[in-house]
């Protein structure tokens, strides 16, 4: 194991066994160093690392504390790395996609209110009207998100974000299939808010689940050859 690593599992070791709790400051330098075994370097590389990653929380002359670690803000941090993935690992991701979104549109269909079916409906309404693929993947996001709000399990809305915005990167709506992949988006959504407007969660979960099933079918269908991305 190289240095980088013995000073990030390290840390890692602290907070998760208790040592370090949420908003405590990390020891000094030196204390860290020589209690890890590990250069000024090295550490300073790991505090970066787990800043980044919304572990740790480094204040300008105050020193580095230990975050909330509140699970949706880390799982946040998933974006980082997500959003460098390729169509095709993104696709692999896409039955997990299906199970939160599904589950994500029960619990929404059990507390949602009227006015955020209002909201809801307000929202078809303009994604049913526009063609712009800006536009359509900025309202589909909204759409989604605002369920996925309402589901009251804010890792399960983190988690289900950063899965979003990654596939909103492949534009779909540009292919020479557009036209059939709107009406069929379209439907899929009014599927949902019916759903949800019935306040029945087998149905929402059904028809989230066939939603996004839709969207992965058509991103395999243009899903480029491996000899094409080389």
């Amino acid at each position: 194991m190289g240095a980088l690593d013995t000073a990030l599992h390290g840390l890692r070791a602290l907070i998760a066994d208790g040592e370090l709790r949420p908003g405590d400051r990390l020891p000094s330098e030196g204390e860290l160093c020589e209690h890890l075994g590990v250069s000024r370097g090295s550490l300073r590389e790991a505090i970066r690392m787990l800043a980044a990653l919304g572990v740790l929380d480094t204040r300008h002359g105050s020193g580095s504390y230990v975050s909330d670690l509140h699970a949706a803000d880390l799982i946040k941090g998933l974006g980082l790395t997500v959003g460098l993935l390729p169509l095709d690992s993104i696709i692999e991701l896409y039955e997990m996609r299906r199970a939160l979104e599904a589950h994500a549109a029960s619990l929404a269909a059990a507390r949602i209110d009227d006015a955020t079916l209002d909201r809801l409906d307000a929202l078809l309404a303009d994604l049913e009207g526009v063609t712009d693929d800006e536009q359509l993947s900025e309202l589909d996001n909204q759409f989604h998100s605002a369920i996925t709000a309402v589901a009251g399990n804010d890792a399960l809305a983190s988690l289900a974000d950063v899965l979003r915005a990654r596939s909103r990167a492949y534009r779909i709506f540009e292919t020479e299939d557009a036209a059939q992949i709107k009406i069929l988006s379209d439907a899929g959504h009014r599927a949902i808010l019916n759903a949800l407007v019935a306040r029945d969660p087998v149905a929402a979960s059904a028809a989230a689940a066939g939603h996004v099933a839709q969207t992965e079918f058509w991103l395999r269908k243009h899903q480029r050859p491996a000899s094409e991305t080389v």
